[in-house]
């Protein structure tokens, strides 16, 4: 009981969170038909891989007929962890590939992989399809002493999980490359590979890495026969066994023998039993011991990070106040003529510091919707956060009751003022609004996946998008941010704040928010792009919104008519982006794409997309408030409740980390 509880403890302390995202291959050899043996010896072999990869180690192979069927599971995986990721592997492979002949899905944070086929592949170095990932942040540190640090230390792993034996090839390893950073890797191959053939796998896992990714912080690189990721943060549970636990239920214990009358006898075997107690608890005192010592060592060892971590935190905002009255020279006491801008939560100056830095600074009003706890949120917040598409903190003040945050100033002003503009508009042509596009989706996969954090923005839209002097999308305003656990998926609002059009229906009528909430957003910004048409305005002869008139015109491969007229190079790039964005709007939470699916699509012409299904209805109210048709769903009270709006696009700000 003991050992299992503390296993439990350093496995939730060393766990880090995902990187990688479910990846189905579907190979191009060949099709059947729905009611074929093929199909039937297909899901029964998939239905047997759960219990049999439990039951043999967290690997199985078997052939039915003509198919072949593999399951594996990662080497650090825990029993509960093992089902849930392999059996979402076996839907996912199911589902997205119907009725190819075959098939691999590596999972979710794999490898778990399902994988069938009609020929035998089992023990067969195989390299291709490959599936790869990577963060979006750099490594900003000495990149020639960063390089050899890494290769050195994959080099190492790839050596360790390839000595593996025929049972299991798993092998994690790291490298200490500054006084504060440490690299970490782990690397598996499956188990029916030769020594040789998986050193050759993981060894082609890592130059592919090297050729499609290098400088990145992170990253994963997936093949048929062997798995990589690194990081720089501990993402695996470094003293796993070296095998999965079995998800069977243990064997009923042996009966006891039967008792002898004869006193001797039992004095005999009294005296043999305390001896086999002695061996028996004395090793499980000392493992329990190791367990505790490694767990308090682990469990201080966090701490003490935690609490550099927040001193470093805590010096970077200290360093960010700013007198206030010297925001006050910076900006001539807020003169009229240096005004930018005026919204819901205040206004925004342009200003000069006395070190001759250009800047942006929002003055937050007395009424603004955001409290004195909820502006040092969103200092706390975007002091962390740092992002080529996000926008740059460059201090704050709070003192005489005022609220000032000050930014980078960028010369394009926003989105809107562009995209809009009859006249402005002339300026984008089709190459800077993609470069637009795919620079938001990097901002938005940093904050859900790529940072520490996981980030939900609430309010993106067009104008929250700000645009520099290269015309490079940065996302901005997280007055409305929420944020997550490593592990939490959605939550539920009190209190509804956003601009109509961009929110998701789940959010408007439940309250309920997640990151698909963002890929929503995203979707209308998207189609915003495309056709330079405002959600909020936009109407037809039909009476339709934005988004409905986009799903309409696709549907009647009248897609042309979305584009907006001055593109008229109608590209199938064009085509394939307003696809794209109508999978983001779908009604279906489940089917809208994730970010890091998005920023694939957006890189690389290659990626087949779903068959969009019905999109979500769209808000076109600019009104201050509108009445909740579901309120009772959002709350308790049985009283209908308003939902705060932006009025004229100004963000109204709560941001309440979670």
């Amino acid at each position: 009981m003991w050992v299992k509880a503390l296993s439990s403890i350093l496995s939730f302390l060393l766990m880090g969170t995902s990187l990688v995202d479910a990846a189905v291959r579907c190979y191009d050899t060949g099709n059947f038909t729905t009611n074929s043996t093929y199909v039937q010896n297909r899901d029964l072999l998939l239905a047997s891989l759960l219990p049999n990869v439990s039951a043999n180690g967290g690997f199985y192979t078997e052939s039915v007929g003509q198919v072949y069927a593999l399951g594996m599971c990662r080497g650090d995986s825990t029993p509960h962890g093992c089902y849930t990721f392999l059996n979402s592997s076996i839907h996912d492979l199911i589902s997205s590939c119907p009725n190819q002949k075959e098939a691999i899905s590596w999972g979710v944070n794999g490898p778990y992989i399902a994988r069938y086929s009609d020929r035998p592949f089992f023990g067969i170095l195989e390299l291709e399809p490959s599936d790869a990932g990577y963060n979006r942040a750099d490594i900003t540190s000495n990149l020639t002493e960063f390089d050899i640090v890494w290769e050195s230390l994959m080099d190492r792993v790839v050596r360790k999980a390839s000595n593996g034996t025929s049972s299991l090839k798993y092998a994690t390893g790291e490298a200490e490359f500054t006084a504060f950073q440490k690299i970490y890797a782990v690397m598996q191959c499956t188990p029916d590979l030769s020594n040789k053939d998986c050193d050759s796998c993981l060894r082609a896992t890592v130059s592919y890495f090297e050729s499609c990714c290098h400088g990145k912080q992170g990253g994963y690189v997936q093949k048929p026969t062997c798995w990589f990721r690194w990081d720089l943060y501990p993402f695996y549970v470094s003293n796993a066994s070296t095998s999965v636990p079995s998800l069977s239920p243990p064997p009923p214990p042996a009966s006891p023998p039967p008792q002898s009358v004869n006193s001797t006898n039992t004095k005999e075997r009294g005296g043999s039993s305390s001896r086999t107690l002695v061996v028996i608890v004395v090793p499980i005192v000392i493992v329990v011991a190791v367990l505790v010592i490694l767990a308090v060592a682990v469990l201080l060892r966090r701490i003490k990070k935690t609490k550099k971590d927040d001193q470093i935190y805590k010096t970077r905002v200290e360093s960010l106040q700013f007198d206030f009255n010297d925001i006050r020279v910076a900006t001539d006491n807020f003169a009229n003529a240096n005004m930018l801008g005026r919204g819901g939560f205040g206004s925004v100056y342009k200003g000069k510091l006395q070190d001759g830095r250009k800047v942006a600074i929002k003055r937050l009003s007395g009424n603004s919707a955001q409290g004195e706890q909820e502006f040092k949120n969103e200092v706390k917040l975007l002091a962390k956060l740092q992002h080529k598409n996000l926008v740059t903190l460059h201090g704050f003040s709070l003192e005489q009751k005022e609220r000032v945050l000050i930014y980078e100033l960028l010369p394009n002003s926003s989105l809107d003022n562009f995209i809009f503009d009859p006249t402005k508009r002339l300026l984008l042509n089709w190459e800077t609004r993609y470069k637009i596009i795919e620079g938001i989706a990097k901002g938005l996969l940093y904050l859900h996946e790529d940072s520490q954090y996981r980030i939900i923005h609430r309010d993106l839209k067009a104008a929250n998008i700000l645009l520099d002097e290269a015309m490079n999308p940065i996302i901005s305003d997280f007055g409305m941010a929420k944020l997550f656990t490593a592990d939490q998926t959605r939550a539920d609002a009190s209190k509804i704040v956003g601009t109509f059009g961009y929110m998701a229906p789940e959010y408007a009528l439940r309250g309920q928010y997640s990151v698909k909430s963002d890929v929503y957003a995203f979707g209308v910004l998207v189609l915003e792009i495309i056709s330079g048409k405002k959600i909020s305005t936009f109407s037809n002869q039909e009476g339709d919104s934005l988004v409905a008139h986009a799903w309409r015109n696709w549907n009647e491969g009248t897609a042309l008519e979305v584009v907006d007229p001055i593109l008229r190079d109608c590209s199938s790039e064009i085509m394939r982006c307003i696809h794209l964005g109508l999978l983001c709007v779908q009604e279906n939470i489940a089917d809208r794409p994730t970010m890091a699916s998005v920023a694939l699509v957006l890189s690389s012409n290659s990626i087949s997309l779903a068959v969009p299904s019905r999109p979500a209805f769209s808000m076109n109210s600019t009104t201050e408030t509108a009445t909740m048709a579901e309120s009772s769903s959002l709350s308790n009270q049985s009283k209908t409740e308003g939902i705060q709006v932006s009025v004229n696009e100004a963000s109204i700000s709560e941001l309440d980390p979670r």
